[in-house]
């Protein structure tokens, strides 16, 4: 297990980065503390969540708060309140980084990147047909490097008879209100995210798993969901939240700092956080 740095002390140039969804974890105060402390940067990361999402960005922007990740419910809400929609955000409508340069707030999606990585890096055949359960902001993100990777083969499965459709439409997939077989399975809903109400549930059946080809969980918090539970029993292969909420929070930490950590440093972090 790895073992946080030595904080040094806080003083009036420690520059604050912080995070708003409407479930806090402590993933990424631990990752970003962690590679502050190791890189010798003099920042602190700080979780919210909030019930104003207009105060809480004008916070971020009249506070002088460096960089700000966003989680769900706020990655299409937030578009609104943001003075530059960089390409990353702006070509598929969500928001999932924040930074602050001098009082004008810029607005990027490192999701996007992620996904696109893990889904080289596994090496998922672009062939594959996909399902992919979930319509919103992150959804947006997956359904956009999925199609952007070579997955010319798609269904989103989203009961939102509006959402649904139109990101559907967008990227030439199928919709369809209920979870249907595809060799990769995706599911960008909140079913399995530990303290919500779908904890212990899964967003496609047991028979769409045994089918499958392979299983992509976005949902971070635990790594091991029901749905990647469910899949590494049917000896199929994974990818992990885990996997995508580190890579995603590295990029986010570029942008805040300017400063590139080590495959190792991220992969040292990524564990700390999760300790």
């Amino acid at each position: 297990m790895s073992t946080a740095p030595s904080r040094s002390f806080l003083n009036r140039e420690t520059q604050l980065c912080m995070s708003l969804s409407g479930r806090p974890s402590n993933f990424g105060t631990r990752f970003h503390n962690y590679l502050y402390d190791e890189l010798g940067l003099d920042f602190v990361y700080k979780a919210f969540t909030t019930t104003d999402l207009a105060a809480a960005v004008g916070g971020v922007r009249a506070l002088g708060i460096r960089g700000c990740a966003v989680s769900m419910p706020f990655k299409e809400d937030v578009i609104e309140l943001v003075d530059v929609m960089h390409g990353s955000a702006s070509a598929i409508e969500s928001v999932n980084t924040i930074v602050n340069e001098g009082g004008v707030l810029h607005a990027y999606n490192t999701d996007y990147q992620a996904v696109a990585n893990l889904l080289a890096t596994h090496s998922v055949s672009p062939d594959f047909s996909v399902a992919v359960a979930g319509s919103g902001g992150m959804a947006k993100a997956v359904v956009a490097a999925l199609r952007d990777s070579g997955f010319t083969r798609g269904t989103v499965v989203a009961r939102n008879a509006g959402t649904g459709p139109a990101l559907a439409e967008t990227y030439g997939y199928e919709w369809s209100a209920e979870a249907v077989a595809a060799d990769l399975l995706v599911n960008v809903t909140p079913v399995g995210m530990a303290g919500g109400p779908d904890a212990e549930s899964t967003p496609f059946t047991d028979e769409q798993i045994g089918a499958a080809q392979s299983v992509f969980d976005v949902v971070a918090m635990p790594s091991e969901t029901p749905l990647i539970v469910a899949a590494r029993a049917a000896n199929k292969p994974v990818i992990t939240g885990a996997e995508v909420i580190a890579l995603q929070a590295a990029e986010q930490f570029v942008l805040y700092t300017g400063v590139r950590p080590s495959d190792e440093q991220i992969a040292r972090a990524s564990e700390f956080a999760r300790s």
